[in-house]
């Protein structure tokens, strides 16, 4: 028994001496009691808990940006939608400003088979899944590894995510992103926002973002009216439409056509009978000529320079917010203004220039503007931005001074030519007085020498505040005080004078020319209105009289007769500038007012005189730009009512008549009205002076021209009809004078 107590003592003694065996950990790497190559091997027990934490880690960052990332706003390039500009009827389209051409429409204006045809070709689970389809996804992968052809995992939830709020992204952590907001937007949009949003940014080729320009670019129709056959093309293209468009790859875009029909019917969107009965459809030419080709191009940027400067947008607005702008162009008129200018003589020089512009009085909107024939080719608008020296369309504004200072139309003044003024030598167009005359036959027959009396009179700071009254700005090139300015040696554009004479129209009320008539956003507010109203700057029967006097110049004895062929009551004036660079006709009928100007530049952006064309050997303002101005008038007054001119109350002239000269005419003035159109006819284009204190350019500036004048060919006597004071030669006097000056006097009528 002690032996066996011994032992049992001693056993558990060993016992006690013995390390007990240590139990296997989880982590057991590199493993003990393994040979030198598996110690180094993961047991299962590493790799199935590396592959837990892999997911636990996985979900908890997956969590974790689900639950801390926020819905972005909409990416700008998303929301940019193109803004339409219409005729003043607001329907017919003039053009477009686009960044990215898109129209955004409803879901529920669309055809029911166009949502259809998007998620059957796109997303065949669109329904089901939860914006991310992980069984899609795998599919696309394997096959993707297989060789097979590409496939892309995206649903349609995730390509509108990438759309409209990240834009393109290619890397793993753009697309984990792109995973995460797909599932919270749909979580927080409806399907059919989604599917809506999806149809309004998507790209379909040919410049066209959305199912609208989508629709107008390949078929010419709204997206509301799109048929099944034309749906399945567009929707068929998606994924690469720049290579699939049936202009580039019909035979593809044909078997994508079959296929997103083949699809409508598995999914029983459409019968089988309605996808038998479908054919391919037909489409459009790309379009490939720039908006702004043409005249067009013209009333496009002047609308766009009238927004921005105005301070009402900016030019990414214009281009972005989807607006739609109502001009005051009307789309007639603006045809009748085209084909006036295109009527002119095709030996016409190509650096001869017309503006023309045509203004409602009323309310100063524009009604037509030819700024030009291509504005790709020249991209300078000749009726708002290049500048001609006004030559005697600048009388009227001298001979309101008068009337203002209670100078009777019919008081006489010697209209003896020259008239020596100090060291400054004054002629009227022939060289010749007509004896003493009142200011009607003087303005009728545009005499110079009368016009400096009356000038002297009134004195040239009051002629220059009643132009910058009438609507001519201050800073117009050549506007100063000096005696010579009543005969036009100021430079405006176009449409400043028209602005000027619509203030003569409107009796006196002075309105702002303007293109805009009103901007409408997204929702159809109305955001912006033209400056329609009026401010009444002169006396209505001082201008009654004025466009009384304006009236003989179109009568059978002024330098437009030709003008009265239009048979209703017309009031304007004539201009031609001294060495012939410049030729106008401003005129006006109660209801529209329209000036057109005429000149030339030469290779280095010089004004330069009017080379004669068409037969006619001198351009002055009674040719050319009268024909211009009353074939323009002769469709745009078609139709309208023939109203008159008030009837002024005209003071009897308060001075005694000075003495008759002693020497009279040798001829009677040919002042009749021509048989036929006068035989020179003025050019089409507008002349671009030069600023009397800068230099000329060396080419088309952005601004105003500054050419310099250049000698004038020997003019010719004037038609029956046209004693017109202007271009002619002057004395060696005059010459002097414009040598200091810097700039000729015109001698214009």
């Amino acid at each position: 028994m002690a032996g066996n107590r011994t032992g049992s003592v001693e056993q558990g003694t060993a016992r006690r001496g013995t390390t007990a065996p240590r139990r296997t950990p989880l982590w057991n790497y590199p493993r003990r009691g393994k040979g030198p190559i598996r110690r180094w091997l993961p047991s299962w027990r590493f790799i199935f808990g590396s592959f837990l934490l892999v997911i636990a880690t996985g979900v908890g960052a997956f969590a974790y940006l689900y639950l801390t990332t926020e819905v972005p706003e909409p990416d700008d390039f998303a929301l940019a939608q193109s803004t339409d500009v219409f005729y003043s009827d607001g329907e017919t389209k003039i053009g477009t400003y686009a960044e990215v051409r898109r129209t955004s429409v409803t879901l529920d204006s669309l055809p029911d088979f166009v949502p259809h045809a998007v998620v059957s070709s796109e997303d065949q689970r669109f329904y089901e899944n939860s914006g991310v389809d992980l069984r899609g996804t795998a599919r696309a992968a394997l096959n993707n590894l297989r060789g097979l052809p590409r496939q892309g995992g995206s649903t349609l939830t995730q390509q509108y995510v990438e759309r409209y709020y990240m834009g393109t992204t290619t890397s793993i952590p753009g697309k984990i992103r792109e995973a995460v907001l797909a599932l919270k937007i749909d979580q927080e949009q409806s399907k059919d926002e989604i599917l809506e949003n999806y149809l309004n940014t998507i790209y379909f080729g040919r410049g066209a973002y959305g199912i609208e320009e989508a629709a107008q670019s390949y078929f010419g129709v709204s997206a509301a009216d799109l048929t099944l056959d034309q749906t399945a093309l567009l929707v068929g293209v998606i994924p690469s439409p720049s290579r699939w468009d049936p202009a580039v790859d019909p035979d593809t875009a044909a078997v994508r056509w079959e296929r997103v029909l083949r699809r409508m019917t598995e999914d029983g969107w459409i019968t089988a009978d309605e996808a038998a009965a479908a054919r391919f459809p037909e489409t459009i030419e790309p379009a490939t000529q720039n908006q702004y080709s043409g005249p067009n191009g013209y009333i496009l940027q002047e609308v766009r320079n009238e927004l921005v400067n105005s301070g009402a947008y900016t030019e990414d607005e214009l281009d972005t917010l989807g607006l739609d702008i109502v001009t005051t162009i009307d789309q007639d008129m603006q045809q009748y203004a085209v084909d006036a200018v295109g009527n002119l003589p095709e030996d016409r020089p190509d650096n001869n220039y017309v503006g023309l512009i045509s203004v409602d009085p009323e309310n100063g909107e524009i009604r037509a503007m030819y700024g030009g024939e291509d504005y790709l080719v020249r991209a300078r608008n000749t009726a708002t931005q290049d500048r001609a020296q006004a030559g005697s369309t600048f009388k009227p504004f001298g001979l309101l001074a008068g009337i203002e200072d209670g100078i009777s139309l019919r008081e006489t003044f010697d209209s003896s030519s020259p008239y020596q003024v100090g060291d400054l030598e004054f002629e009227n167009f022939q060289l010749r007085g007509l004896g003493m005359i009142d200011l009607l036959t003087a303005t009728a027959n545009s005499v110079n020498t009368v016009y400096i009396r009356l000038n002297e009179e009134v004195g040239p700071a009051a002629t220059k505040d009643v132009a910058v009254r009438a609507g001519l700005p201050e800073s117009t090139p050549g506007l100063d005080d000096s005696l010579s300015n009543v005969l036009g040696s100021a430079s405006p554009t176009a449409k400043e004078m028209a602005g000027a004479y619509a203030t003569f129209a409107a009796q006196g009320v002075r309105t702002t020319p303007h293109i805009v008539r009103e901007v409408r956003n997204v929702n159809g507010d109305v955001t912006f209105s033209g400056t329609a109203a009026g401010e009444r700057v002169f006396d209505s029967n001082d201008v009654a009289q004025l466009t009384y006097a304006l009236e003989q110049v179109v009568g059978p004895n002024g330098t437009a007769s030709q003008i009265s062929q239009l048979g209703r009551p017309v009031a304007g004036k004539t201009g031609t500038s001294s060495f012939l660079v410049s030729a106008w006709f401003a005129g006006y009928v109660p209801q529209l007012v329209t000036v057109v100007d005429m000149y030339q530049i030469g290779p280095n952006g010089e004004e330069e005189p009017l080379t004669p064309f068409g037969g006619v050997n001198a351009i002055q303002g009674g040719s050319f730009p009268s024909q211009i101005w009353l074939d323009f008038m002769m469709e745009a007054t078609r139709g309208m009512e023939v109203e008159s001119f008030p009837t002024p109350d005209i003071a009897e002239p308060v001075r005694t008549p000075a003495p008759q000269p002693t020497v009279e005419p040798t001829e009677e003035p040919t002042t009749e009205e021509p048989t036929e159109e006068p035989t020179t006819e003025e050019p089409t284009e507008e002349p671009t002076t030069e600023e009397p204190t800068e230099e000329p350019t060396t080419e088309e500036p952005t601004v105003e021209p500054t050419p310099t004048p250049t000698p004038s060919p020997t003019p010719t006597d004037p038609p029956t009809g046209a004693n017109d004071g202007d271009a002619l030669p002057v004395r060696p006097g005059a010459e002097r004078h414009i040598v200091r000056s810097r700039r000729p006097l015109p001698f214009d009528g």
